[in-house]
């Protein structure tokens, strides 16, 4: 089992998202859990690799129901910087199909995590007959908290997040692929939200989920906030490197094609603008959007206009503001191989910030 990372004297008893916090992001409602699994179809699951100080890192697994190469769903991508790697992207570009789960890991484990990904798509139905697998793999660099270069991510574990994914609430902060990361001075990780959309005279549920690696200072609700401001001890290892990376996936049930879905996976990234993100030389900000309705059956929804996208537009642009103040505020304090330790974005000294 993974050892616990110790207490943490800044966070509280229970973690608090943003939303219990009355930090929520815009006017719509969120779905039940406020979470990426409120979509229709999706389920996520982690695998957590923690043996301190050494290592802190894992796998987060987004399986929509029945995705395989002979059961594609529509999808979008979008590249706000580069710096990174987002495996099976271009084909998606290309095509505008998603044809696996998305797997988000650590920078120097996304190929053997790939790999172990497409041994389990062939072994199943939706892949029995495959003689082509995009498999599709998405990455940030824990090595700040981490020792990267281990590799620490094996195919067991791959497989775990895979096969305990669920829908209902969806563990955040430093769990799965965000266990080692950080972002905006403080620690980070894995964060997730929902939205109820309007559209086109029905309602659409549309959630994201992050991965939050990146530098930049942290604002929120349009208040500048540094660790000094809330307290947070400085790292006496010294700063450590700030850049980084996001990895964003957008999910929603309402019918777009692939080229509206690009447009989302865009917004997703500019979303990232609104909580202070530098976007620096170093930061690989990388959006992909899928959608759960297959389109082009007989029986098959109408496409929704692109001038009914608006409510969507701003969905993801609330949601991925939210999901990243949840990663902050329910990370757990972790300590790294070089010494280096991050704190999470503690409740109680933000809201007194905030007045």
């Amino acid at each position: 089992m993974p050892e616990s990372p110790g207490p943490d004297p800044l966070a509280p008893t229970v973690p608090r998202r943003a939303r219990q916090l009355g930090l929520g992001i815009g006017d719509l409602p969120t779905g039940t859990h406020n979470a990426i699994t409120d979509v229709p179809g999706i389920r996520v699951g982690h695998t957590t690799l923690i043996h301190p100080p050494r290592v802190h890192s894992g796998v987060t697994a987004i399986v929509p129901e029945g995705v395989g190469p002979g059961s594609p769903l529509p999808a979008g991508v979008f590249a706000g910087n580069g710096y990174g790697k987002f495996l099976g992207t271009t084909q998606i570009a290309e095509l505008g199909a998603l044809e696996t789960p998305v797997l988000l890991t650590s920078t120097l484990s996304a190929f053997r995590v790939a790999d172990a990904l497409v041994g389990w798509i062939l072994e199943r139905p939706e892949g029995a007959d495959a003689r082509s697998v995009n498999a599709v793999v998405g990455e940030c660099n824990d090595g700040l908290l981490s020792d990267i270069r281990s590799r620490p991510v094996r195919e067991e574990h791959v497989r775990a997040a895979l096969e305990s994914a669920s829908a209902g609430p969806v563990a955040e902060g430093s769990v799965g692929a965000g266990t080692g990361t950080t972002a905006l001075g403080f620690k980070a990780g894995i964060g997730t939200s929902s939205r109820r959309v309007p559209v086109a005279g029905q309602e659409a549920t549309l959630g994201v989920l992050v991965q939050a690696n990146f530098g930049g200072t942290l604002r929120v609700l349009g208040r500048t906030v540094t660790p000094a401001d809330v307290g947070v001890p400085a790292d006496e290892s010294g700063p450590g490197p700030e850049t980084g990376s996001c990895m964003i996936v957008t999910a929603t049930d309402a019918p777009l094609d692939a080229r509206q879905l690009t447009r989302l996976a865009r917004r997703s990234v500019y979303a990232l603008a609104r909580v202070g993100a530098g976007y620096s030389n170093g930061s690989g900000d990388y959006g992909l959007a899928l959608g759960t309705r297959p389109l082009g059956t007989p029986a098959g929804p109408a496409v929704v206009p692109d001038a009914g996208l608006d409510p969507l537009f701003g969905a993801v642009l609330d949601a991925v503001e939210e999901a990243v103040l949840n990663a902050l505020l329910t990370a757990a304090r972790v300590t790294g191989p070089g010494g280096h330790t991050r704190y999470p974005l503690p409740a109680a000294q933000l809201l007194a910030l905030l007045g």
